[in-house]
């Protein structure tokens, strides 16, 4: 029998999960020991296949930079086993002699996660590293327009994990992409949980099925440079990080916020370090090519270089040009450049200071970030913390935005996927880990003994430990007597 597409690929959601299923329950009994020699043993396959994975994910997606999406790969290996490594995740994670709890870590079984076109590769590794970390199996729902390259990362991590003796299947990938495929994944009644990370609809779908799912969605992340900065860095840092993988990364800067007292020193250090500034009529030619009228970005010009993006939009700019910039005066449905862009276009903005700095990023949030991140360059550490009151769960501060929100250049847990809090919709507000993929069951004795206010406190002998009956039948003036009792407390409240 010949099944047509959408059939096939519901069924190859369906025997992934089933195959997940067992290999999990083989996992679960793994020790310790044995899941950090799977990681190693994932870690190295990956490092030896980065580049090739890399050169995969252009070649069909046209999206990034093959150089970056490599340090993206191992990013996601490396960095994040490093990370995480003695994270306590198997058996028993802690014993607190006070309080008389011991608590066990449990995985939660085989977990659907649904990978984005902007990072299929890496954010396969990420996440498959993590659910195995944490005793899991997992089965990825791939971007039909990066499903080559996520089933690749995917089977070279399962092959990986089987060599140090994982079953197979921990590691799955729908090889047929569809929508209904997806559907099928997250609904299955075997999959425990869901991680999806990419657009809005998408993660509204993952939280409509009815348990428990991670849901990342888009960061359109203000900037801000403050009077204080180190002008020359910052503007180092903010076009490092929206010409990385050409401005994929979802805590890429979006727009620059300007002090005025600094702005005319910030725009001549943006030129000098490869900036460009689009005039009014081609900031309305990007506009119309890169958004389109709802306000999400035109497809194929996600992670282009400036000069695609010009060419696109009917002009030409140098060769050295690293980034657009587009002035404007607003923002919304009038102002398309002020929307998330996954690619190498800044929206610019001026401000008379830090509290209209503040204003104006609230606003370009709403448009469509809440939640996700803000940075800042400042070296006045009381207004840097001003922002630690603001509708976002990452304040990135004298950092390139996008390496600093994935924990590359900062503390954060490395991660490909961030989460946004209730702010964004979001379960989580921090950046995802194997801590968050595991069930906590708690041990606890009884360390408290519970007061008494009535005549029979005891049914029982102290001295035989027998039930002494004759000390608890009660008679009908002890009950009297207790209702009283009860009664009066009642008043007294």
């Amino acid at each position: 029998m010949c099944l047509d597409y959408d059939l096939a690929s519901i069924q190859d959601a369906r025997d992934l999960v089933k195959k997940a299923k067992e290999a999990q329950q083989g996992l679960a009994s793994f020790n310790e020991k044995t899941i950090d020699d799977i990681l190693v043993s994932i870690v190295k396959a990956i490092e030896e296949n980065a580049e090739a994975l890399a050169r995969m994910t252009v070649e069909e997606t046209n999206y990034g930079i093959v150089e970056d999406k490599i340090t993206k790969n191992i990013f996601a290996s490396r960095d994040v086993y490093d990370a995480i490594k003695d994270i306590k995740t198997i058996g028993i994670i802690s014993e607190d002699p006070d309080l008389k709890i011991i608590r066990a870590a449990v995985p939660v079984g085989v977990i659907a996660a649904i990978t984005p076109t902007t990072n299929p590769t890496s954010t396969v590794i990420h996440n498959a590293i993590c659910a195995i970390k944490s005793g899991n199996a997992i089965v990825f729902s791939p971007h039909p327009t990066a499903g080559k390259c996520s089933l690749a990362a995917a089977q070279i991590i399962n092959h990986a994990a089987m060599q140090a003796g994982a079953p197979d299947g921990v590691v799955g990938c729908i090889s047929k992409s569809s929508m209904k495929a997806t559907e099928e994944l997250m609904h299955h009644n075997d999959v425990s949980v869901i991680i999806a990370t990419g657009g809005s609809a998408m993660v509204k779908a993952a939280y409509s099925c009815g348990k428990p799912a991670f849901g990342v969605g888009p960061g359109n992340v203000p900037v801000f440079i403050e009077r204080s900065a180190d002008i020359k860095q910052a503007v180092c840092d903010i076009i490092t990080s929206k010409s990385f993988d050409n401005g994929m990364i979802c805590a890429s800067e979006q727009a620059i916020i300007a002090d005025m007292p600094v702005k005319d020193e910030i725009i001549a250090e943006l030129k000098r370090q490869g900036a460009y500034f689009l005039s009014p009529e081609e900031v309305k030619k990007v506009g119309s090519v890169v958004i389109n009228p709802k306000g999400g970005m035109f497809p194929a010009l996600v992670g282009q270089t400036p000069q695609t993006i010009a060419r696109r939009a009917g002009f030409i700019v140098p060769a050295e040009v690293k980034v657009l910039i587009a002035p404007l005066e607003g923002y919304g449905p009038g102002y398309p450049l002020s929307y998330e862009k996954l690619t190498t276009v800044l929206g610019f903005y001026t401000v008379n200071d830090w509290h209209d700095a503040c204003l104006l990023s609230i606003e370009l949030l709403k448009l469509g970030g809440i939640g996700h991140s803000f940075a800042i360059h400042s070296q006045d550490d009381q207004i840097i913390r001003e922002f630690l009151m603001k509708p976002v769960n990452r304040i990135l501060v004298n950092t390139p935005s996008a390496l600093g929100g994935i924990g590359y250049t900062t503390g954060l847990l490395p991660s490909l996927t961030l989460g946004c809090g209730t702010w964004g919709g979001s379960s989580i507000s921090e950046n995802l880990g194997p801590q968050h993929l595991i069930n906590v069951k708690s041990l606890t004795y009884g360390i408290k003994k519970v007061a008494s206010n009535t005549k029979a406190t005891s049914c029982a002998s102290p001295s035989s430990g027998k039930s002494n009956t004759s000390s608890c039948d009660l008679k009908s003036e002890d009950i009297a007597d207790v209702v009283k009792q009860v009664l009066k407390q009642l008043q007294l409240c």
